[in-house]
């Protein structure tokens, strides 16, 4: 897992800001390795809080306690999830349909909402929010 600050206020305010932000952030990475990338924001959709966690060939990893731990640090608004599909699918999977369901039903807790999340696989990918699972 890797922190970093977003050092200016990126706008993550709509499809095509997160689609570009996170293309980005995972050509960074292995793309034979699944990796989640989340960016909390403020009330302005401003993000304030950018974290990298890693998974493998055979899946990513989805930490909901540290999620929920870093939107409490940092008095998030939202969330705005993104991950590779290693396999060149960027259709969701249930799983990554029932974690971000889950998720979902934390961050409202706290009075924060799942802004979206994106699956890439190659040059492909999907919205959760434009799909109609958010």
């Amino acid at each position: 897992m890797r922190y970093q600050r977003a050092e200016t206020p990126l706008k993550l305010d709509g499809l095509a800001a997160a689609q570009s932000f996170f293309a980005g952030c995972l050509a960074q990475g292995d793309p034979a390795r699944e990796e989640l990338w989340v960016a909390h924001t403020d009330e302005r959709a401003r993000c304030i809080h950018v974290s990298r966690h890693q998974g493998d060939e055979s899946g990513g990893s989805f930490p909901l306690k540290a999620i929920i731990a870093d939107a409490v640090t940092h008095g998030s608004s939202g969330i705005v999830l993104a991950h590779n599909h290693p396999s060149g699918d960027a259709r969701p999977s249930d799983s990554d349909c029932r974690v971000t369901r889950r998720l979902a039903i934390a961050a409202e807790a706290l009075d924060c909402a799942i802004l979206d999340h994106l699956v890439f696989a190659g040059d492909q990918y999907t919205s959760f929010r434009e799909m109609g699972l958010l």
